[in-house]
């Protein structure tokens, strides 16, 4: 079954886009389970490089390093991160500037949709 999960929210100051990152996480560990991930708006921050957060706090740059090392696809929104001063080296390993366009090839695609 594929899974489409979009994220809106920025990393940290809400747990909804961590919320969504879990989900994705348990999800990934089915076998018959294809994700994609793609994040728009202030989520496209969750991608960035080099996050540091407290001892025992959660941290979105790992939790996508794990999906990425398990073959979701991620995509980032393009205008979302230059609205963000975002480059294409800011982002993870396994993350990658999408599209709208790309977005809705993957909705279409798509058994599931799920949003945060």
């Amino acid at each position: 079954m594929r899974y489409l999960i979009i994220l809106n929210d920025p990393p940290y100051g809400t747990e909804r886009s961590y919320n969504g990152l879990r989900l994705a996480l348990t999800l990934q560990k089915r076998e018959d389970v294809q994700l994609s991930i793609f994040l728009m708006a202030d989520s496209v921050l969750c991608a960035k490089r080099g996050q540091k957060t407290p001892d025992g706090y959660y941290n979105l740059e790992r939790m996508l390093k794990g999906l990425a090392s398990r073959r979701a696809a991620i995509g980032t929104c393009g205008s979302c991160m230059d609205a963000r001063g975002l480059m294409d080296e800011d982002l993870l390993p396994g993350v990658q500037r999408s599209s709208m366009e790309e977005l809705t090839d993957w909705t279409v695609a798509a058994d599931k949709v799920i949003v945060f």
